[in-house]
């Protein structure tokens, strides 16, 4: 078993670089995924309210034996749970349903532009459990360059982490470097670009996708190195100094995705998959998500 290379914060904890994901596994699921992805070596695992597996996720580290102080936690706030007060509740049903009494890594999931004081109260209160020791980190999700700028205009800590839609065919350059600026993580979801080849569920995404899979580029790269495209993919948010958050119930897609830390890419083969960006976001836009279209009930612990 290889370990995953060790990333430090801007607060000087460190998290894993490859992280497993459980963003719509379903809750029966979760479980066996987890405590695979768990013996596999992956010691980083990333859900959120909103995908209502916390709980599963909590009893797949209880049941793996594993020391909970191995195991790298991080979770998302969801917008109905956004507001000062809300958020430090949100808080106690994730911790509740995690079973743990601190989380690595809680961050807020959208900057919701619409209604963006409710989402700087939130904050404020990710401050809050940061400063009374129950978070050791905390951060943001699918911020956007200027939402990173305005959020540091109006708060005292900067975010440790941004999780955002990530892949060759979209590489966010512009919150990017906003992020390396001010000492943000780039973080990714969909690494291997699965939200350009899964169906589009909830109808935010974007149409007639093409999948970063059958990309020519990237299988060629894959061929030379007698590795699959989506390690590739990985290997190179890896190279570039990315968190990268994969996800599968398949055994064997957990164990693919971890088989990658022996990938060398040149300069050339990163440069060949960064040319590859068309600059158009598949996932949710952030101006999507409203507190009207995203009032989803959290249930408590």
């Amino acid at each position: 078993m290889t370990a995953t290379p060790l990333l430090t914060l801007n607060n000087g904890v460190t998290l894993p670089a490859l992280g497993f994901g459980v963003f719509q596994s379903a809750p029966d699921e979760t479980v066996t995924a987890v405590e695979t992805a768990l013996a596999t070596g992956y010691r980083h695992i990333d859900t959120a309210a909103v995908y209502f597996n916390e709980r599963e996720v909590g009893e797949a580290i209880r049941r793996s034996g594993i020391d909970r102080s191995e195991v790298f936690i991080e979770t998302k706030v969801w917008v109905s749970d956004y507001g000062y007060e809300q958020t430090l509740h949100a808080f106690d049903k994730s911790a509740g349903k995690l079973g743990v009494d601190q989380i690595d890594l809680l961050i807020l999931h959208q900057p919701m532009p619409v209604a963006f004081e409710r989402t700087i109260a939130s904050y404020k209160a990710l401050e809050t459990l940061l400063a009374d020791g129950k978070v050791r980190s905390i951060g943001v999700s699918n911020f956007t360059a200027e939402h990173l700028e305005t959020l540091l205009d109006r708060t005292e800590i900067v975010p440790a982490v941004n999780q955002i839609e990530l892949h060759p065919y979209f590489t966010q350059r512009d919150a990017r470097h906003v992020a390396t600026q001010h000492g943000i993580l780039t973080q990714a979801w969909s690494p291997i670009g699965g939200v350009t080849f899964y169906p589009d569920t909830i109808g935010w995404g974007a149409t007639n996708r093409t999948s970063t899979l059958t990309e020519p580029v990237i299988l060629g790269i894959a061929e030379a190195h007698g590795k699959t495209a989506a390690q590739v993919m990985l290997a190179w948010h890896l190279h570039q100094g990315r968190s990268a958050i994969p996800k599968s119930v398949k055994p064997e897609r957990i164990a693919e995705n971890f088989d990658v830390f022996d990938i060398a890419l040149s300069t050339d083969e990163l440069s060949a998959l960064d040319a590859l960006d068309k600059g158009v976001r598949n996932g949710p836009a952030p101006e999507a998500v409203t507190p009207e279209n995203s009032n989803w009930t959290i249930p408590e612990a």
